[in-house]
């Protein structure tokens, strides 16, 4: 079964706009206000994480198979390199899901101020 990704909701980014709100996270003050919200909302986001990629199928039995296999390769130095690529599969999920989540944050938390400020 391949893992489900999420539909894209609301708005649609151009490439400059995506680039230039990187760019704007640079400024260490601007990254440090998102930090903050972050780790205040730590606990509920890693709860909506994990549910978003036991959902999506990410970490299922094929998961579960690529690390029993790493783990028995015999030859050292090729269940090195087998940890290792299941670690930068799993980090480039882990981030591509956490993105995803942040991005439904943001539109969920400026469609309720758009809503307040409408009030």
């Amino acid at each position: 079964m391949m893992p489900t990704v999420p539909e894209p909701v609301g708005a649609s980014y151009t490439d400059a706009e995506v680039d230039a709100a990187v760019q704007a996270l640079t400024d260490p003050a601007r990254l440090r206000a998102v930090q903050d919200l972050v780790a205040r909302a730590a606990p509920q986001i890693q709860r909506v994480l994990d549910e978003a990629l036991a959902t999506g199928g990410w970490f299922g039995s094929a998961h579960e198979q690529a690390v029993v296999q790493s783990a028995q390769t015999d030859d050292l130095d090729a269940r090195v390199e087998a940890v290792r690529t299941l670690l930068a599969e799993e980090t480039r999920i882990g981030m591509f899901v956490g993105v995803t989540v942040g991005f439904g944050l943001a539109e969920e938390l400026s469609s309720r101020s758009t809503k307040t400020e409408d009030a």
